[in-house]
């Protein structure tokens, strides 16, 4: 038997793909949360078993990377892009927390509009990493990735401007005001990791 003491370097693409198909299917779980709004504390159950999952990749991949001497990439890149899709996933699974810490009764169609922006943007990473060997053809990507991020910033600003609405109970801001916030910046943190695939690939272009 033949043991392999360096591990081949085109596994870390597929440990890519499999970190980023844990978190599409977080995010998924959480739109559906959002519309559905059935079983939340069951959905926010398995958002946590997820998110849990995504530590354990990441730490698998830790370790590969100290018993790698050829990387495909920049190593620093690689801390990079996992550790921002980690970030997506710590705060998807902080917004399904969140909703029911505030013990929200019903989403708001804004929050489900900044919800689907984040399985769109997920989407679109899992995508990306899935060609991420070829280093090209990838541009469509990241753009599509930062319009949706322009996107989710104009509905997160109406919908925090709808919340001075005379009618808005003082609580109800205050809640509104954070889980807005954590969409936002799950939204903007789904753009971060486009911008680490975009540097990975100019690198390499």
């Amino acid at each position: 038997m033949r043991f392999r003491f360096i591990p081949r370097e085109e596994h870390f693409f597929e440990m890519f793909v499999e970190d980023a198909a844990n978190v599409l299917s977080a995010a998924r779980h959480l739109e559906e949360m959002l519309r559905t709004y059935q079983d939340v504390e069951q959905r926010a159950k398995e958002i946590y078993a997820m998110e849990h999952h995504g530590d354990e990749i990441s730490h698998e991949i830790g370790k590969r990377l100290n018993t790698t001497f050829i990387t495909p990439f920049d190593r620093e890149d690689i801390h990079g892009l996992i550790s921002g899709l980690d970030d997506v996933l710590d705060l998807i699974e902080e917004i399904a927390d969140t909703f029911i810490l505030y013990n929200v009764s019903a989403p708001t169609p804004a929050s489900i509009q900044q919800a689907a922006i984040i399985t769109r943007q997920c989407e679109l990473v899992h995508e990306a990493l899935g060609k991420l060997r070829g280093f090209q053809g990838l541009e469509t990507y990241w753009i599509e990735i930062h319009r949706l991020e322009n996107e989710g910033d104009r509905i997160a600003r109406a919908a925090v401007a709808g919340l001075f609405d005379e009618k808005t109970k003082a609580v109800d801001m205050v809640k509104w005001k954070d889980i807005y916030g954590l969409l936002e910046d799950c939204i903007d943190k789904s753009e971060d990791v486009a911008d680490i695939i975009e540097k990975i690939c100019v690198k390499h272009a």
